[in-house]
């Protein structure tokens, strides 16, 4: 817990200041709304989980009646800031030497816990369950380990997405991520503590021990304080890391001068640990006998684990455990051994939050009565420390913790969120184009992208509260959380998994709801949809005087042109500010000419000649000139030629995308003046549904659980995503089981370039999935 660390350079041991006041909204936030308690005790550190109700702002929009003074105002909406509660479940991990200084803060912040009990766990619940019970005034209740490590860990994988990681010592990227599987089950679990345990879990509930070993973690901290008389477990890793194993460990090439080929052995391969030990007269290196004892358990450990893999018929394996507490070292050699016993066919998994599995378990356990697992959950970044490297020789100051995470904040979602039943193949769908882990030029420009951008953001966000005077000073903490998070990404850029465009704007969207900041956007979104609305029936008026096909080419291109109306791109955002008439036409006039960038248009228009589709979904974008003048007639053709029509919009507000509840207003408003919007409406033919996201970009394996229902129910048979945001940072390479049309404008001029293109170049990307023909036979004459 670094907030309550003072790291002494001239000692390199951690030592705690037990006169400093723990300030609760840095480390245990939202003390005073805790409502819930459980702990995890091992053997060197504690992790503590509360369950708290945290109030925040949300931006909420109302429709005027316009038969009222109400409406002098010619406004369409009235927004409105009000206070909601939502759940937020905290884990927080520290020494134990710490214990008591941090259970004497709890009990001094604590007030208004409506538990009785504290769930516990782990070995050194037994030990401190007087302390915790005289300290905080509850009931230690213990729970059993096992159950609450499986249950932490299916908690984890099902709503974290990268928690899993392959570790790859010598990549540009140590830490590769997983996407999240829509199954989890079955998977091999190896457990290594003082020993091993290897458990297979097949469901929430079911899981068996089917073996394990008594050579584990123990066993080399145990062996290894006898042959270099170094008593703490991270001195001994450290050891091992400087250490050459083959001055103490007999290899292939020692008994028989090189390879063993007819058994398939290399000459470096070991024959025996510690082998040269018996025969040379000379003494070893305390680094040396580390790095020997290191890799002999590591490989028994990975020789067992791939065994019961292979004899269960299992490919996922999890390891964890105080051994594993996301050391380099140690996962380099699990890794290492797995590779080796499988001959790469199957991958040792790690897991980002693996040292507070036993803490969510035991929460979990107490919790059952509130059904958690009804619900879908989301980490926070702006209240959560990230996954950090390790390295004996990576900034050794930098860290004053040992393990992989100081604290970890996940909110409980509204909506229960799913997969999008028409991905093709949801295990291996991957939202995001670009990942900036593996990609340091990229990774480099968006950094400086987003740090350039943040004193607009700050204005943008003071701008949006003219009337709240202390609204500068909470944009200014605003300024230096999201700076902070920045430079942490810049350093770390595996911290919250894989660093992508989306994980950089969702930090942003964290942060800023932190400080109170629901929707700065909302005034300019209000102010452009009115504006808008007013040039709706002409924009309707003048396609009805084209030909049919003139026709599919002028809505198309009014998308593509509403969509240059976006206020997360920085080249369109300074247009906006600096000329206030910059309009739809003017923003026709910048689009590239055909051909675009990327062109599947006479493909589309093809396709258009044949049957309607039955039911397409769209995924829609930015608030104002996009979806009134852009999405909304294009909308009105498809309704108009027997296609029912799905609008997706964000739950909740980011940047300047519309959001589901000024979606619902404008619609309304829009089928007042246009009777095929309104018969769509009436019909049940046009639906309008929440993504369950509040994002700028799109991920299409946690949506809205209705939102799928509706989808299938409809037998949904096209899906249209749009904006770069959506179709191109994210889904660019998502393959679906239908046809599939993504629209963008770029708005980025590095973007631009590193696709081949140039700023407000097109993408019109239409996609049919391979063996589907792209039209039935039969063609209807368009008219």
């Amino acid at each position: 817990m670094a907030e309550c660390v003072r790291v002494d350079s001239s000692t390199s041991t951690h030592t705690m200041d037990k006169s400093i006041t723990l300030p609760p909204d840095e480390i245990f936030r939202n003390l005073e709304n805790a409502k819930r308690f459980a702990i995890d005790i091992g053997g060197s550190l504690t992790k503590l989980a509360y369950y708290s109700t945290v109030q925040h702002k949300v931006a909420k929009v109302r429709s005027f009646e316009h038969n009222t003074k109400e409406a002098a105002s010619d406004k369409l909406y009235e927004i409105s800031v009000q206070e909601e509660v939502t759940a937020r479940l905290h884990f927080i991990k520290f020494e134990n030497a710490y214990i008591e200084t941090c259970l004497d803060f709890i009990k001094d912040h604590l007030v208004n816990t409506e538990t009785k009990v504290i769930k516990a766990t782990g070995g050194g619940a037994h030990k401190f369950k007087e302390l915790i019970e005289r300290k905080l005034g509850l009931k230690v209740d213990k729970e059993d380990e096992m159950t609450c490590l499986i249950k932490g860990c299916n908690f984890v994988l099902r709503n974290i997405p990268h928690e899993a990681f392959v570790y790859a010592k010598h990549a540009d990227s140590e830490f590769r991520f997983q996407t999240t599987h829509p199954d989890i089950f079955p998977y091999l679990l190896v457990n290594i503590g003082s020993g091993v345990s290897i458990v297979k879990v097949e469901s929430e509930d079911k899981f068996e021990r089917i073996g394990g070993s008594s050579i584990g973690g123990g066993t080399f901290w145990g062996l290894g304080a006898l042959l270099t008389k170094t008593k703490r477990f991270d001195e001994l890793l450290q050891l091992a890391s400087k250490g050459q194993h083959t001055s103490v460990d007999m290899l292939v090439k020692d008994i028989y001068g090189g390879s063993y080929g007819s058994l398939g052995l290399t000459g470096d391969l070991i024959a025996s640990s510690f082998g040269k030990s018996a025969t040379a007269d000379k003494e070893f290196s305390k680094e040396d006998m580390a790095k020997s004892l290191l890799h002999m358990i590591s490989n028994d450990i990975g020789q067992l684990a791939c065994l019961y893999a292979k004899l269960h018929n299992l490919s996922r394996v999890y390891f964890g455990g105080f051994f594993i507490r996301g050391h380099p070292v140690t996962m380099h050699t699990i890794t290492y051994s797995i590779n080796f016993f499988t001959k790469g066919e199957v991958q040792a998994l790690f897991l980002r939050h693996e040292g507070y599995l036993g803490a969510i378990g035991a929460f979990l356990k107490g919790a059952e009565e509130d059904n958690p697992n009804q619900y879908s959950w989301g980490e926070n970044y702006a209240g959560s420390s990230g996954l950090m490297s390790v390295s004996p020789d990576m900034n050794p100051m930098q860290r004053a913790r040992s393990g992989t995470f100081d604290m970890l904040e996940m909110d409980r979602l509204e909506r229960q969120l799913v997969n999008l039943p028409l991905l093709q193949d949801p295990s291996s769908y991957i939202p995001d184009t670009v990942d900036l882990t593996e990609d340091a030029l990229a990774r480099e420009y968006w950094l400086y992208c987003f740090e350039e951008a943040l004193d607009g953001v700050v204005k943008r966000a003071v701008a949006s509260q003219p009337d709240i005077p202390e609204a500068t000073e909470r944009a200014e903490k605003f300024r230096q959380k999201y700076r902070h998070k920045l430079q942490t990404l810049r350093h770390q850029p595996f911290a919250y998994g894989s660093l992508t465009v989306r994980s950089l704007l969702d930090t942003r969207e964290h942060c800023l709801n932190e400080f109170n900041f629901p929707d700065p956007y909302s005034k300019i979104k209000q102010r452009e949809n009115d504006v808008a609305l007013k040039y709706y029936q002409k924009a309707v008026k003048s396609l009805e005087e084209l030909s049919w096909e003139q026709r599919q080419f002028a809505l198309v291109r009014g998308v593509l042109a509403g969509n240059v109306f976006d206020w997360g791109a920085k080249a369109v955002s300074d247009v906006l500010e600096s000329d206030p008439e910059f309009g739809f036409e003017e923003a026709k006039r910048q689009l590239e000419e055909r051909p675009w960038l990327v062109d599947s248009y006479d493909q589309w228009l093809e396709r258009l000649k044949g049957p309607p589709h039955k039911c397409a979904l769209f995924f829609v974008d930015n608030s104002g000139v996009d979806i009134i003048l852009g999405v909304m007639p294009f909308v009105r053709e498809l309704l108009s030629r027997g296609t029912e029509v799905v609008l997706a919009s964000n739950s909740g507000p980011a940047l300047n995308d519309v959001t589901n509840g000024e979606l619902q207003i404008l619609t309304e408003r829009i089928a007042a003046m246009d009777p095929v919007i309104q018969a769509g409406l009436r019909e049940d033919r046009l639906t309008l549904v929440q993504s369950g996201s509040s994002s700028p970009c799109l991920d299409l394996s946690r949506l809205d659980k209705v939102l799928a229902m509706v989808v299938r129910e409809r037998q949904t048979d096209l899906v249209i995503i749009e904006g770069m945001g959506r179709a191109i940072h994210t889904n660019y390479y998502a393959m679906l089981s239908c046809e599939s049309l993504k629209m963008a404008v770029i708005k980025n001029s590095w973007l631009a370039d590193r696709l081949g293109g140039k700023l407000f170049s097109v993408v019109f990307k239409y996609e049919v999935p391979a063996g589907k023909p792209s039209q039935d036979s039969a063609a209807l004459t368009p008219s």
